[in-house]
């Protein structure tokens, strides 16, 4: 009897459609994601009604997928997990539906994931010694999160956005300056040819909560200087307006992470979520930890954005402390970090 345990995990949150195959919560036999962003791409955005018809069309085929490039079968499956939520329902529930009827078909527990909480386990599949308690920066299109990971599943929010994510910025700045979507990797490609200190936005400083973010106003600062340079006639610099955009959105993603690593002592730190794939943001705070003394993780970028090792990752942990779920596990499109 081996003692290995074995996970199927299912993402379908957003507008990725992924499975994975995760032994022991860190070792990964497959990951397959099957990615609508082509499709999206012509509306400027996610629409919810379209990611869902399409999750519906790949899951079968990218679980399929994801257990043949493992060599293994439903049989060989010790346990599956699926995100619950936070995230899009129509997208969530595709996926809760699917890991319901292979639990109840195949009689195996099923446990339902948090999406952020599987953001912060990518971690865990390449730093093999990465072990809480550290911090955790969790930053993606729906969520900006300040975290002290305690345990494996014990959080405490240190901080989180009040307004917009710094995704969210990022993706109305792109647009705005005609950059199209998805808009952290279009800025943060054009930034390298701009210069990050041509233009002054704000960095808000929230009073309420040490480490609590706030984007919205600096996103309405580039369209204030967008509007003003149209009505003065002056010339828009592109790459200048996003370096300069995606300079202010760093600094105060950083400025929180290092008053709470000065603050709580802790010596380890982690990115997570999809815009932590950013490499100034990787750079940045990676030359933040070493100045500080505390050793410094991320993903490698497949890992940063939705995928469904994070979740198998997760998965394993909350299957260690004995969390099961029954077959009336639905979809929770608001969930907070720390419920479900």
């Amino acid at each position: 009897m081996s003692m290995d345990v074995k996970i199927l995990a299912i993402e379908s949150s957003c507008d990725e459609t992924a499975a994975a195959v995760v032994v022991n919560g860190r070792d990964v036999k497959s990951n397959i994601i099957s990615s609508q962003i082509s499709l999206h791409t012509l509306y400027g955005g996610v629409v919810p009604e379209i990611a869902s018809r399409k999750h519906i069309e790949k899951i079968d085929q990218v679980i399929a997928e994801a257990l043949e490039s493992a060599s293994m079968t439903l049989d060989d499956i010790d346990a599956i997990g699926v995100t619950i939520g936070p995230g899009l329902v129509g997208a969530l529930l595709v996926g809760v539906a699917e890991a319901k009827a292979i639990s109840f078909a195949k009689n195996i527990p099923l446990v339902g994931v948090h999406h952020i909480e599987g953001h912060i386990s990518a971690n865990y599949i390449e730093n093999p010694e990465l072990k809480p308690p550290f911090l955790c920066l969790v930053v993606s299109g729906g969520h900006t999160h300040l975290v002290k990971v305690k345990d494996y599943g014990v959080y405490e929010i240190l901080g989180r956005t009040m307004d917009d994510a710094a995704g969210e910025a990022f993706d109305k700045v792109a647009r705005a300056i005609d950059l199209g979507y998805p808009g952290g990797p279009k800025i943060e490609k054009v930034s390298h040819e701009g210069n990050p200190g041509a233009i002054s936005f704000p960095r808000a400083h929230v009073s309420k909560g040490a480490y609590n973010f706030s984007f919205s106003g600096m996103k309405s600062a580039v369209l204030n200087y967008l509007n003003g340079c149209r009505m003065k006639g002056i010339e828009i610099v592109q790459a200048d307006v996003a370096a300069s955009f995606q300079q202010a959105v760093i600094d105060v993603l950083t400025g929180n992470a290092v008053k709470a690593l000065e603050e709580t002592g802790m010596k380890k730190f982690a990115l997570a979520g999809g815009v932590a794939s950013n490499r100034t943001l990787r750079n940045a705070m990676k030359s933040q930890c070493e100045a500080l003394g505390a050793e410094f993780f991320c993903p490698s970028p497949l890992l940063c954005t939705d995928n469904a090792a994070m979740i198998g990752a997760a998965a394993y942990y909350d299957y260690l402390a004995g969390k099961r779920d029954g077959l009336d596990l639905n979809a929770v499109p608001n969930l907070k970090l720390g419920e479900g």
